[in-house]
């Protein structure tokens, strides 16, 4: 199974973990990925501003890493980088290490291709997963880097399908209205995994980089995962949604994401 600070990691990210490592049970042929399940393509003038989120992770009365997430645009696609570095005590109990790049249109809010460079602990793997529309599936290729074994794993997918970085950028691009939820297909290489995101309301927050007017967004998988615990993200009240907090309350501890400053792109 994932390691505990990866998976923690992609639940705050989208509210849900589907391991490459644990065993996938394919959909049978025809099978439908929940009727009100979709994703809504962003409004035609919507432009995401090209620029990178700086968190720090506090775990218990410890910093436990540094998370950056960026969005830039890159041609007629919309690229996301993030990183997850552990530090401290943390890391010496278990170094985390990672790198993630997600592509997707813009236009239709549709991801085109997750790469993801992971070191946690003894583990480190190239993992690139592709979205196949014309076929209906997910391609995942991983290697691990410690062994070189590969593995090659396609599931079927829907004709749109957000991945576990691009997820939350989806999340932005929505009303946010409070008292609404919005249901989508989420994709990791394995089955894909609907979620409900519920928005529950307003509220004033302070972190490191200020204090903000936000909505409290909580996302939450169907029946095809359970996880024992909550995850909650904070985006601005306003027409940019900067996801400024992010919360994984499991049963070993909360882990919390803080927004610490916003770096605007290099020209």
């Amino acid at each position: 199974m994932r390691s505990l600070p990866a998976r923690v990691l992609f639940l705050i990210f989208v509210a849900v973990v589907v391991t490459a490592q644990q065993p996938q049970t394919p959909r049978a042929p025809g099978d439908v990925i929940g009727p009100i399940s979709h994703i809504i393509p962003p409004p035609a003038n919507y432009a995401f501003a090209e620029e990178t989120y700086v968190y720090d992770a506090e775990w218990r009365i410890w910093k436990a890493g540094t998370v950056t997430l960026g969005i830039s645009r890159e041609g007629t696609q919309q690229r996301v980088s993030g990183s997850a570095e552990s530090m401290g005590v943390v890391s010496m109990l278990y170094p985390v290490h990672d790198r993630f790049q997600s592509l997707f249109d813009p236009a239709t809010g549709c991801s085109i291709s997750l790469h993801k460079h992971t070191e946690e602990g003894l583990h480190k793997r190239d993992t690139l997963i592709s979205y196949i529309y014309g076929r209906r599936k997910s391609v995942l290729d991983e290697t691990n880097l410690k062994t070189n074994e590969t593995k090659h794993v396609e599931n079927d997918i829907p004709t749109c399908v957000t991945d576990v970085i691009s997820g939350l950028m989806y999340l932005r691009t929505l009303p946010l209205l409070p008292g609404t939820s919005y249901t989508f297909p989420v994709n990791d290489g394995g089955k894909t995994v609907d979620v409900a995101a519920k928005v529950e309301g307003k509220e004033t927050l302070k972190v490191p980089a200020g204090t903000f007017q936000t909505i409290r967004v909580a996302p939450e998988s169907g029946d095809n995962f359970k996880l024992k615990g909550k995850i909650w993200i904070w985006y601005t009240d306003d027409a940019r949604h900067i996801p400024v907090q992010m919360r994984g309350k499991l049963y070993w501890g909360t882990l919390d994401f803080k927004l610490t400053r916003i770096d605007a792109a290099k020209k």
